[in-house]
């Protein structure tokens, strides 16, 4: 590589700059472009990330780093139901740690500038290959195409960015050296302090499923940034996005003369996982953990003298109180809750509507004029298949079916619970053998919380007849308090109203979005403008990403001795 660290750091410039100006300001911003259209990409350049992921399959991913002790991989497309047929290295743990401490000596002495530059530099290179990524989520996780570019490319890497911004905020904050003087009784005291930024440990980054990059990213470089080695541990049935990113930021820290050590990939099984062997390993002093709430909580609970930030999922609420335009409103709830087949973090799945109904611009409508709109609105992008694909892709397992179907058969069997929608499969234009499934649609009162208060992951919507909207915000918030949401959403032409309700969902830590219709999907989240996750509920103790999400990172060690009296006669 003839490129010097100097140069690389003066090429990234304009975008950090521009970062961070981003998370200051809150505006919109971002260095890629997140939609696949020909049009802001060279010819070919769709095909060749289609044709690099094929040459992945059915062969060993290639990835040397040290530690190998066998091979794993039983990935499965939730689009074509076979099996990728990839292996990845399977580390040995105390190795892969080993390499990492053999690493970080140097890498805390490297300039956190150069660090930053680095990280830069591995996002525009994991962006590069952003085709090929896209095919590669979608065959491990069941993103559409569309999303798997957007959403787990460029809008994955804006977060990891976002968290570089952060990064070098907080390390600008510490001042690298200080003249002290101040006079005790009749002596002069002059000190000169230097102040050193110290990393905490390595970094073991454990990444979910269904959306293996969101949360990696920034996760991966605010450690890195802030001088940490860093372990990429992803999940079982989802590791070629990793593998993939783990390749690249390996090949910019060798390129550039680092050790490509910094960054391992640790790869385990369902049977056997693997990732309490680092998290109990005294090097490992970050960990950073998206996936189920059962593993989150016992991470909480049981994780003493590391630092830990967590996502694991929540029970996301919409209260539709009144509006002006049903059909409008109702097409707003209903992509929200197909986007993914509801499997992301940010799906709805509770519907509270107000058992007497509410009057619309047009005139009063009944809960059940509701309940048959949103019923309407999901029908409208499950019969044309087409739509379907974009929206919905894949089931990324059949576990989520399976519950799925449970809750079709306990809300038959229910007193008061009636079925307004099965769930059926929709036919994938592309991928006949696609595992596909539209959502079940259930209504029922309010007091049958045993069948809605706690996250269903898989394509469910309960629609919650309260008695008013504001009992519907009190028992939304309720749950929140008790189970965590990251995602809330409210639906009202009473400005009082929503007044109230703002309050009972900030003191709930529970963020919300207001009346949000047309084209943007009401569950999208932007980096460096909307804050994810708040930490002040059972959702997750870390935010994507403010301060206190890299600040932690390092510590700061400081010297201090006596000024010569030639420097203190130089400084007068």
């Amino acid at each position: 590589m003839t490129e010097t660290l100097e140069h690389l750091i003066a090429r990234h410039a304009t975008t950090l700059d521009a970062a961070i100006d981003a998370i200051e300001t809150r505006k919109n911003w971002s260095p890629f472009r997140d939609s696949p259209s020909s049009k802001f990409h060279a010819p070919g350049k769709p095909g060749a990330g289609k044709a690099a992921f094929e040459t992945l399959l059915g062969k060993p991913f290639d990835l040397q780093q040290p530690g190998t002790i066998g091979q794993l991989g039983s990935e499965v497309s939730p689009f074509t139901r076979q099996p990728l047929g990839i292996t990845y290295p399977q580390g040995d743990p105390a190795t892969l740690i080993e390499a990492a401490q053999a690493a970080m000596p140097a890498w805390r002495k490297t300039a956190s500038k150069a660090r930053i530059a680095l990280c830069l530099e591995m996002a525009e290179r994991i962006y590069d290959r952003n085709f090929e990524m896209a095919h590669s989520v979608m065959h491990v996780a069941g993103q559409s195409y569309t999303q798997a570019f957007s959403g787990s490319g460029p809008n994955a890497l804006d977060r990891g960015i976002e968290a570089l911004a952060y990064a070098a905020k907080a390390m600008r904050d510490v001042s690298p050296s200080a003249r002290w003087e101040r006079t005790f009784g009749k002596e002069d005291v002059v000190l000169d302090k230097q102040y050193t930024l110290v990393p905490r440990g390595i970094g073991l980054v454990i990444c979910c499923a269904s959306f293996p990059t969101w949360n990696a990213y920034p996760a991966m470089f605010a450690s890195l940034a802030t001088g940490n080695p860093v372990i990429v541990k992803p999940h079982p049935i989802a590791i070629l996005p990793m593998a993939i990113a783990v390749q690249e930021c390996r090949r910019v820290l060798a390129d550039f003369g680092c050790d490509p050590n910094l960054v391992t990939l640790a790869v385990d099984t369902l049977e056997h996982p693997v990732a309490q062997e680092f998290i109990d390993h005294p090097a490992v002093q970050i960990v950073d953990f998206t996936g189920s709430p059962r593993y989150g909580s016992h991470l909480e609970r049981t994780l003493t003298g590391k630092l830990l930030f967590t996502e694991t999922a929540g029970i996301n609420s919409v209260v539709l109180e009144s509006c002006e335009d049903l059909a409008e409103t109702a097409k707003a709830i209903a992509r929200a809750t197909c986007l993914f087949s509801a499997q992301m973090c940010t799906s709805p799945q509770n519907i509270y509507v107000p058992r007497k109904g509410f009057t619309t611009a047009t005139g009063p409508v009944s809960f059940d004029d509701v309940a048959q709109a949103l019923v309407a609105a999901v029908d409208e992008i499950a019969e044309h298949p087409a739509m379907a694909a974009g929206i919905m892709g894949a089931v990324q397992a059949e576990p989520s079916c399976d519950i799925v179907r449970r809750l079709e058969k306990e809300a038959e069997g229910h007193r008061t619970a009636k079925v307004l929608r099965r769930p059926t499969p929709y036919e994938h234009p592309d991928f006949p053998d696609a595992r596909t499934m539209t959502p079940l649609i259930v209504a029922l009162p309010a007091d049958n919380a045993a069948l809605y208060a706690e996250e269903h992951f898989g394509p469910v919507m309960f629609i919650i007849a309260a008695e008013s909207g504001d009992d519907a915000v009190e028992e939304a918030t309720q749950l929140v308090r008790e189970h965590g949401a990251i995602s809330s959403y409210l639906y009202s032409t009473d400005e009082a109203f929503i007044a109230r309700s703002l309050d009972a969902y900030t003191v709930s830590g529970m963020n919300l979005s207001i009346n949000l219709h047309g084209a943007m999907w009401a569950n999208f989240a932007a980096a460096y403008s909307d804050y994810h996750v708040t930490g002040l509920n059972p959702a997750g103790n870390a935010c994507l990403a403010d301060l206190a999400f890299v600040a932690g990172r390092f510590r700061i060690v400081q010297s201090r001795r006596p000024a010569t009296r030639e420097e203190v006669a130089d400084a007068a």
